[in-house]
């Protein structure tokens, strides 16, 4: 069966999408800043426990490789739009005191790292789903309003507990290069593109990749966006790991690629949430309600 959360619609046949200042490409970067137990399985990953070596790797993320990451990002004055296990804010404070500093955007992104959002229940999947707002409402300050799923998990209920929570748009469904209105019981819920293209896990770990391929990738990436984006707005999403990208060799392979794409004219440096709010207002048209 197709999905019915969202219509089929041909880019090539939609109205065109302004961005603000008519820029040609939003740029919004992803990190996602995550919570793992060393007593809980890694999906697909580790299957001994204690597995020292992916519990200490990723630490690496939480204590390094994330304040190497806010050097590069404030660099070019652009603010993180982190995809944030609400177990960060109890284990991490510094990082959120940080993010705050630089207004970063807090999403949601389950609890911790170690469980996906398939793995509840009905009821439960939405007492979590609510706990993670509430938990990343009183350490940050503001609600979040956009949601990743750990390993982009869901289930069939899972967009309608997002928006009957307040959440308004999300990230797991990698489905466009512009913004996709969805279809929920209540509320309101937008698709706002996460490209898997270019995710550093996708292009580090699983397809091993230099840093200098990773570095052609993603201009090629943004380059194909940014022509097209002459005629109508695009967005890119460059989504990344602290543990990954993070890593002193790797760095300097995401500081070039932005180098290299600030540096051209009609590139919005925004945020997922500011891409949302813009998209809902000045383009949103509800596509219905949805029975599941």
């Amino acid at each position: 069966m197709l999905s019915t959360r969202y219509d089929y619609s041909p880019i090539i046949q939609r109205p065109r999408l302004i961005w603000p200042g008519d820029a040609r490409v939003a740029l919004w970067l992803g990190p996602n800043i995550e919570c793992f137990h060393i007593d809980k399985g890694i999906p697909r990953i580790n299957e001994a426990l204690p597995d020292v070596q992916s519990y200490s790797l990723r630490d690496y993320g939480a204590r390094v490789g994330v304040f190497r990451m806010m050097d590069v990002f404030d660099r070019y004055e652009m603010r993180a739009s982190v995809l944030l296990n609400a177990e960060v804010c109890a284990h991490h404070p510094a990082i959120i005191e940080e993010g705050n500093k630089r207004s970063w955007e807090w999403l949601g992104h389950g609890m911790n790292n170690n469980t996906r959002m398939n793995g509840y229940g009905a009821k439960k999947q939405r007492k979590v789903i609510r706990k993670v707002r509430d938990i990343i409402t009183h350490a940050t300050g503001k609600a979040p309003k956009g949601w990743l799923g750990p390993g982009l998990a869901e289930t069939d209920d899972t967009p309608d507990f997002l928006a009957a929570e307040g959440f308004e748009y999300v990230c797991d469904w990698g489905c466009d290069d512009q913004p996709v209105p969805m279809r929920v019981k209540a509320g309101r819920m937008i698709v706002v593109p996460y490209q898997q293209g270019i995710n550093d896990i996708s292009m580090f770990v699983h397809a091993n990749h230099t840093p200098a391929e990773y570095y052609r990738i993603v201009c090629d990436q943004f380059d194909t966006l940014y022509r097209e984006g002459e005629k109508a707005g695009r967005v890119m999403c460059i989504p990344l790991h602290p543990y990954v990208t993070g890593m002193p060799f790797r760095i300097g392979a995401l500081d070039r690629a932005l180098d290299y794409i600030c540096s051209h004219d009609g590139v919005w440096k925004t945020t997922a949430g500011e891409i949302a709010e813009w998209f809902y207002e000045h383009y949103y048209e509800a596509p219905g309600r949805t029975d599941g």
